[in-house]
C-alpha cells in the first residue's frame, strides 16, 4: 500500500516563517513537520510514498531527496499551478491506480494510529475513510457527523459558529480506493471536501469516518506552531526528539556544548552543535536549533529558535519565533507572539513588541522600539565601515565567506598584478580569516606579501613601500575577544579614506567581483627581512641620542609588538625589563578589568625598579599607555598632553594635529612653546591626512594613539615609544614633573541615544539653539561661549548615539553646560 503526502501548501497564515520556505519544511522540535509525517508513515510500514509539491517545490525535493536516509522510497508529483486537495492527488494518479492508498497532509503534526485506520477502512468496505478528530474550536476545519457505524451523514467545510453542529472535524487524512480517482477531473482545481465528497454522499457511496484517539494539530497559525512545539517537548505527541535526556525534560543533541553554569529548566530541546554559555538561562518549552549560540546572560522562555541563530549577551526572548541565520545582539528583546524572519539582524537594545512580524532580511536598529510589523522596509547596514574598519562578531558577522567577498571587492578596485600586504594579530580567528582573504586576493590577480603575525604599524610601514597598492590586516577587536576587525589600508599605509570606502562598498554590494584567468592567478610570498627593514628605517628617522643605559619597563600585552621590540631595543642599548613578551593566541585582546590589572602590575614594576617610565602596548602595537617614574598611571588624555609638551619643548616650532575633542589645555601647551595647533575632525583618516602636511611635528588622538610624522603619518605605538625614549633621555624633567606643570583639564563627556532617523533633526535643533553663539562646524557643531567655555555635539558615525564634550573653567560649569545641551539633543531625538 502506498501513501500520498500533500506538501504543496504555502502556509500564508504562518508568514514570515513561510516567506521563503514551504510550510512542510517548518521545523517542529528541530525537524521539518513533513519529516515527522514521513517517520509516522514508516512506523506503519507505508514506505513507498508520493509527495505532491507546488510552492517552492525544489526546496522539498532537495531536502528529502529519494527518501533513502529515512528508509523510504519517495517520488514527487509537481503541480505547475495549485490543483486543490483532490486535483493534486489526481496529478499523481499514475502511481496510485493499482491499490488503495493513504493521503496525509505534510504540514500537520500527528501520531494517529494509521494501521488501525486502514483496518477500519478495509473492514467496512469503504470507498473513502476520513480520519476525524474532536477539537475545541472547529471553525477552521471541515465538520463531519457520522452514524453509530461510522458512516458519514453530513459535513460542512470551515463553517461559521452559526453553522457548527459538531466538534468532530476532518483532519485531511484519508484512506481511499483507487476508483475514486475517476471522480476527479484532470488538470483542474478540485477539492475533496467541497467538490468530491458531497457528490459521492448524494449517490450513497460508502464514505466512512474514523474517529482517532491520537494527537493531531494542524500547524496553520503562529499560536498552533508554538503549541505544536510545546506538545512535542511535553510528550503529548510521539515524535523523535533526538539527542539524550540530560536531566528530566532537558533534551540535548550529542554534539551540543552546554556550560555547567547555564540554567536549563525543561522541557526544552537543544540542537546539534549549539553552544550555551555560562549564565544563560533557558526555560520551559524552548527549542534551540542546530549551530545556535546563546551568550551569557541571555534569557529564553517558550522561544523557538531555528538553526544558525546568534543570541547575544543579555538578550531576552519570550514566547517568540526566531528564523534561521538571524542575529540578536546584546540586550535585544523579543516579546510574546513576535516572529523574526530568516536572516534578520536585531541590533543591540532593540525591542520587538508582542505580535510584531519582522520579515526576512530586515535590520532593526539599535535601541529601536518596534510596535508594528516590518514587511517592506529594510534599513540594511548603513555602512560596512566603522571606526575600526569592518567589524563584527567572529563567525556570526565576520565569516570566511564575508572575508572572501570583501577581499574580492578590494582587489577589484585595484589593477591586475598589483601587490597587497596582509597581516594579522596572534588570534586563531584572525589566522583563519586571513587565509580566506589571501585566497580571494590571489584569485583576483593580486600578488600578496604576507607578514603573517605582525604589529599593525609594521604592516602599515610595508604598505608604503614602492609598488605596494595597499594592505589588509585582521585583528581582534579591542576589549571584545568574540569580535574581529578587518582593516583596509591605502598605499600610504593609512586606513582607506571615506571615498575609497564607498567605492569598495559599491563593488561589494553589487558583487561585481573581478576574477583572474588561470594564467593570471597571483603569487603569495613572505618578505624575509620585514622586521629588520622596519627597525632600520625607524631608527634612521627618530633621534635616539642620549638613550643608552636608560632603564624602562615594557609590557607587550601578549601581542605582536614582542616580535619587533627586541630588534629595536637591542640596537639602542636601553636597559629594559619586559613582561608579557609572548604571543597569546588564546587571549588576543583584554577586557577592561584585565587591562587595569596589568597596568597596576606595570606601575608596581616601574616604581620598584626605579625606571624612567613604563609603557604598555595594545595587542597590535598601535597604541600605548604610560606610567611615570613614580609608578603612577598617566591617563590617555594627560598622556597626550605630556608627550605634546615634550615634543613642543624640544622643537619650539612647527605644527601639531589634534582632534576637535581634545581639551583646549593643549592649545596653552603649544602656545607656551611657540607651536601651532591644527584641529582635525575625529576620524583617524582626518588625523593621518593632517599628519602628512608640511611642518607637522606631532599628532595624537587622545586614546593612546600617536603619530611620528618624521617616520610615518600613521598611528604607530612602536615609533611613539622610541621617540619618547629619546625625548625623556634628553629632557631634564621626569614625566611626573612634566605632568605636574600642565594645567588640569575640565573636559566632560556624555552620549545621548539618538535614532538614526533623528540625527538630522538633532543637528538642526542644535544649530537653532546655538544662535547668537560662536559656532564651528568643522566636525559636528562646536558652540563657544564668551568665557571660552565650549561644547561639541557630534553624531556617532557607527552607532545610534550623539556624543557631547564640554569644557569650562571648572567642573561644575562644564557639567551644567553638558546637561543643558544634552537636553537640547534629547528633545530633538524624542528620547
Amino acid at each position: 500500500m502506498k501513501a500520498v503526502v500533500m506538501a504543496g501548501g504555502e502556509g500564508t497564515r504562518l508568514r514570515p516563517m513561510t516567506a521563503n520556505q514551504p510550510k512542510p519544511l517548518l521545523p517542529v522540535a528541530n525537524r521539518p513537520i513533513m519529516e515527522h509525517v514521513l517517520r509516522l508513515l514508516r512506523r506503519h510500514r507505508l514506505t513507498e510514498t508520493v509527495v505532491t509539491v507546488q510552492f517552492l517545490a525544489a526546496l522539498v525535493r532537495n531536502y528529502f531527496g529519494d527518501g533513502d536516509e529515512l528508509g523510504m522510497s519517495l517520488h514527487y508529483a509537481t503541480e505547475d499551478l495549485p490543483l486543490g486537495t483532490a486535483g493534486s492527488v489526481k496529478n499523481a494518479a499514475d502511481r496510485l491506480r493499482d491499490d488503495r492508498f493513504l493521503v496525509i497532509s505534510g504540514d500537520a503534526l500527528t501520531d494517529i494510529d494509521l494501521s488501525n485506520m486502514i483496518r477500519f477502512h478495509r473492514e467496512n468496505g469503504a470507498l473513502v475513510t476520513i480520519c476525524l478528530k474532536r477539537v475545541p474550536n472547529p471553525l477552521e476545519f471541515g465538520i463531519i457527523i457520522v452514524d453509530d457505524h461510522g458512516r458519514v451523514q453530513r459535513f460542512l467545510e470551515k463553517p461559521t459558529w452559526g453553522q457548527v453542529f459538531s466538534d468532530t472535524v476532518n483532519t485531511g487524512v484519508y484512506v481511499m480506493e483507487p476508483e475514486i480517482l475517476a471522480e476527479v477531473a484532470d488538470h483542474e482545481q478540485v477539492d475533496w471536501s467541497a467538490d468530491v465528497f458531497p457528490r459521492l454522499l448524494e449517490r450513497g457511496a460508502p464514505i466512512y469516518g474514523y474517529v482517532a484517539d491520537g494527537y493531531w494539530e494542524d500547524v496553520g497559525t503562529h499560536e498552533s506552531y508554538l503549541k505544536a512545539q510545546a506538545d512535542a517537548l511535553s510528550g503529548r505527541v510521539k515524535v523523535d526528539l533526538g539527542g539524550f535526556e540530560l536531566s528530566p525534560g532537558v533534551w540535548v543533541a550529542e554534539n551540543a556544548s552546554v556550560d555547567p553554569d547555564a540554567v536549563l529548566k525543561g522541557p526544552l530541546l537543544i540542537g546539534d552543535y549549539a553552544k550555551i554559555e555560562a549564565g544563560a538561562e533557558l526555560r520551559e518549552y524552548t527549542v534551540l536549533g542546530s549551530n545556535a549560540v546563546v551568550r551569557e546572560g541571555a534569557f529564553l522562555h517558550r522561544a523557538v529558535v531555528h538553526d544558525n541563530v546568534y543570541i547575544g549577551p543579555g538578550a531576552h526572548l519570550r514566547g517568540c519565533v526566531i528564523g534561521k541565520n538571524s542575529d540578536l545582539m546584546t540586550g535585544a528583546r523579543v516579546e510574546e507572539n513576535a516572529v523574526i524572519g530568516d536572516e534578520c539582524i536585531i541590533e543591540a537594545e532593540a525591542y520587538v513588541s508582542s505580535g510584531v512580524r519582522v520579515y526576512p532580511f530586515k535590520t532593526i536598529e539599535a535601541g529601536a522600539v518596534v510596535n508594528t510589523s516590518v514587511i517592506w522596509e529594510s534599513r540594511g547596514q548603513r555602512s560596512l565601515f566603522g571606526p575600526r574598519g569592518v567589524s563584527g562578531l567572529v563567525n556570526v558577522e565576520i565569516t570566511p565567506e564575508l572575508c572572501v567577498r570583501l577581499a574580492s571587492a578590494y582587489a577589484t578596485s585595484l589593477k591586475k598584478g598589483a601587490s597587497v600586504v596582509t597581516s594579522r594579530d596572534s588570534s586563531r580567528a584572525a589566522r583563519a580569516l586571513k587565509r580566506a582573504v589571501i585566497s580571494a586576493l590571489t584569485a583576483s590577480a593580486i600578488d600578496v606579501l604576507d607578514l603573517e603575525a605582525a604589529p599593525l604599524p609594521l604592516a602599515r610601514f610595508h604598505t608604503t613601500r614602492k609598488q605596494i597598492a595597499g594592505g589588509i590586516a585582521l585583528r581582534t577587536t579591542a576589549g571584545d575577544p568574540q569580535s574581529a576587525d578587518i582593516v583596509f589600508m591605502d598605499a600610504q599605509g593609512a586606513d582607506l579614506a571615506p571615498s575609497a570606502q564607498r567605492k569598495l562598498e559599491r563593488v561589494f554590494s553589487r558583487q561585481e567581483f573581478r576574477r583572474a584567468f588561470p594564467g593570471e592567478i597571483a603569487e603569495l610570498s613572505f618578505p624575509a627581512r620585514a622586521v629588520e627593514d622596519y627597525a632600520h628605517e625607524l631608527l634612521r628617522c627618530v633621534d635616539m641620542s642620549g638613550v643608552r643605559d636608560m632603564k624602562v619597563v615594557v609590557d607587550c600585552a601578549g601581542g605582536t609588538s614582542s616580535l619587533v621590540l627586541p630588534t629595536l631595543l637591542g640596537r639602542v642599548g636601553v636597559d629594559v625589563l619586559t613582561v608579557n613578551a609572548r604571543l597569546d593566541d588564546s587571549s588576543p585582546t583584554e577586557t577592561f578589568a584585565e587591562r587595569r590589572r596589568d597596568l597596576q602590575r606595570l606601575a608596581e614594576l616601574v616604581g620598584s625598579s626605579r625606571a624612567a617610565f613604563g609603557v604598555r602596548f595594545d595587542p597590535v602595537g598601535e597604541r600605548i599607555a604610560l606610567v611615570d617614574e613614580k609608578g603612577q598611571l598617566i591617563g590617555e588624555e594627560r598622556a597626550l598632553l605630556v608627550v605634546l609638551d615634550l615634543v613642543a619643548a624640544e622643537r619650539r616650532r612647527g605644527r601639531v594635529a589634534l582632534p576637535v575633542t581634545t581639551t583646549r589645555v593643549a592649545e596653552q601647551v603649544c602656545r607656551f612653546h611657540g607651536v601651532q595647533v591644527q584641529w582635525t575632525p575625529t576620524s583617524l583618516d582626518a588625523l593621518t591626512t593632517a599628519a602628512r602636511s608640511p611642518n607637522m611635528i606631532f599628532a595624537g588622538d587622545g586614546r593612546g594613539g600617536f603619530v611620528v610624522p618624521e617616520f610615518a603619518a600613521t598611528v604607530d605605538g612602536l615609533a611613539a615609544f622610541m621617540r619618547l625614549l629619546g625625548l625623556v633621555a634628553r629632557t631634564r624633567l621626569s614625566l611626573s614633573q612634566i605632568d605636574a606643570r600642565i594645567p588640569e583639564a575640565r573636559l566632560l563627556k556624555r552620549t545621548v541615544p539618538t535614532p538614526w532617523s533623528a540625527k538630522g533633526a538633532v543637528m538642526r535643533s542644535v544649530i537653532e539653539a546655538a544662535e547668537g553663539y560662536q559656532v564651528d562646524t568643522a566636525d559636528g557643531v562646536r558652540v563657544v561661549g564668551e568665557d571660552g567655555a565650549w561644547v561639541l555635539i557630534l553624531p556617532a558615525a557607527a552607532e545610534p548615539v550623539t556624543g557631547l564634550w564640554a569644557e569650562a573653567q571648572d567642573v561644575d560649569s562644564a557639567q551644567a553646560l553638558l546637561e543643558h545641551w544634552a537636553r537640547v539633543v534629547e528633545r530633538a531625538a524624542g528620547t
